[in-house]
């Protein structure tokens, strides 16, 4: 099995906290609200939000997939860093086995932050994995972050 990986890194000036608290602890409810057309809605299958927790997210009309599989691997809130795969789901395009994101939110020392974004795509042999793909990947991410800042910079209270 070969792996893909690719590091993103993205400048914000919300503060860590808050912005870790929106991209992950909220993420569930807030993405389908702000960005209907990617994310419908995100159900829990089992557990309760921890490591280990199993959610089935349903993309919205905009994207061109059905659904994935993801699961909560490692959660950190006072480190503000978070890990999950996406396990089963057609994202996976056949040829993947899973892809796994490391999140980590750092303070900045003019009180916002940068989030760094570790995407490690883990494919079946002999799948190759166009480059193509993996910049839409890096830009649906990049874009996702874009829409939870400008939604948290128009809700000061969110």
């Amino acid at each position: 099995m070969a792996s893909f990986t690719y590091d993103i890194e993205i400048p914000s000036p919300i503060p860590a906290a808050k912005m870790y608290k929106a991209v992950v602890l909220d993420a569930d409810t807030l993405i389908p609200k702000i960005m209907p057309q990617a994310i419908k809605n995100v159900e829990i299958l089992e557990g309760d939000g921890g490591v280990g927790t199993v959610k089935l997210i349903h993309f919205g009309e905009g994207s061109q997939y059905k659904s994935v599989k993801h699961r909560v691997d490692a959660i950190d809130t006072e480190n503000l860093t978070h890990s999950y795969s996406i396990v089963e789901g057609d994202a996976l395009m056949g040829g993947l086995e899973s892809i796994t994101y490391h999140v980590k939110i750092v303070p900045t020392e003019d009180g916002g932050c940068i989030c760094k974004n570790r995407s490690i795509y883990h494919a079946k042999d002999g799948f190759e994995l166009s480059e193509e793909k993996i910049k839409e990947g890096k830009e649906k991410g990049m874009a996702m972050f874009k829409a939870i800042q400008a939604y948290l910079q128009a809700n000061p209270e969110a």
